[in-house]
């Protein structure tokens, strides 16, 4: 079976587990709530696109689990050594972040569980070079003592 199979499998194995630990019902939360999940995201991509390591690490949980379609999927150790050295490109100026931006997003809520879908545009240059790029993006939400923290991730490049 090939890598990127067994990557999508695992990904949706996560997303299985998390609904069927789930009660069936799809319970709309108040709007508070779901204004609460959208403000963290923003947050969330925001510390990203200012590489915000601390804030990130903070805003994922320990168990999480992070897949695209260039690599295997990872936890939230070698997710967080990934950013540092994101950081390290960014500080040194090999990387610059001209845009992150999100759309197109939709929710799903199932009790403290948020599924949310979008498209990102990410504008980079590495090392004088403009790289331009997009992405559908799944990424789980769970709500843990009253805060949203990210427990899954994975992305496809549209772009």
């Amino acid at each position: 079976m090939k890598k990127t199979h067994l990557i999508y499998i695992s990904f949706f194995t996560l997303i299985l587990t998390v609904l069927l630990s789930c009660s069936s019902n799809t319970n709309k939360p108040s709007v508070n709530d779901e204004q609460k999940l959208w403000e963290t995201i923003a947050e969330f991509n925001q510390a990203f696109k200012n590489s915000n390591v601390e804030k990130l690490k903070a805003m994922i949980t320990d168990n999480y689990i992070h897949t695209n379609g260039s690599s295997e999927s990872i936890n939230k150790n070698t997710w967080v050594n990934y950013l540092h050295k994101r950081n390290k490109d960014i500080e040194n100026g090999d990387l610059i972040v001209n845009a992150y931006e999100m759309s197109e997003e939709t929710v799903q809520f199932y009790d403290n569980v948020a599924i949310v879908t979008a498209k990102i545009l990410v504008s980079n240059t590495r090392q004088g070079n403009l790289q331009e790029n997009g992405f559908r993006v799944t990424n789980i939400w769970v709500r843990e003592n009253g805060n949203w923290k990210r427990a899954g991730f994975h992305d496809g490049k549209i772009k």
